[in-house]
């Protein structure tokens, strides 16, 4: 079994859980509802709209996943995937700070001069990641991602 399947798989096993999961918070929620009462029907309404806001997120993340996974497959095709294997390395096999931020600023001069350009929103999202920036890395790639549409549209 091949690590691609074996994500999709521990995927899928996740999804099926958390949708029993969501299945006995509705079932409790309904019940709250039925034994009737202001506060058990509040609690119900509460319990019922967990599961609604967990699929919601369940969904979000998934899109997101497929949508990077297109984006840096398209990379991978153009040949245009950062190339961090010789980069110093701490001993948890991170890349070291230093050798990340240089990879950064030469990333961003990069993206600077064509910042409306997916591909170069996409390899600073990388950047930021190695330099340890989760935020502005996920940030970046949602910019990608919606360069990438516009331009998969034209």
């Amino acid at each position: 079994m091949n690590k691609v399947t074996k994500v999709v798989l521990i995927i899928g096993v996740m999804v099926l859980i958390l949708g029993f999961y969501f299945y006995l918070l509705g079932t409790r929620g309904i019940s709250l509802i039925q034994t009737g009462g202001a506060v058990n029907i509040g609690l119900g309404i509460g319990v019922l709209i967990l599961p609604v806001i967990g699929i919601w997120i369940i969904g979000a993340t998934l899109k997101a996943g497929f949508e990077h996974q297109h984006l840096g497959q398209r990379i991978r095709d153009e040949n245009l995937e950062l190339d961090v294997s010789d980069l110093p390395r701490m001993p948890s096999g991170r890349i070291s700070r230093e050798a990340a931020d240089e990879l950064f600023a030469q990333i961003k001069g990069e993206w600077e001069k064509d910042p409306d350009d997916w591909r170069n929103s996409y390899r600073l999202a990388r950047a930021y990641d190695y330099a340890g920036d989760r935020g502005r890395a996920r940030e970046t790639m949602k910019r990608a991602v919606a360069l990438e549409r516009e331009d998969a549209g034209s």
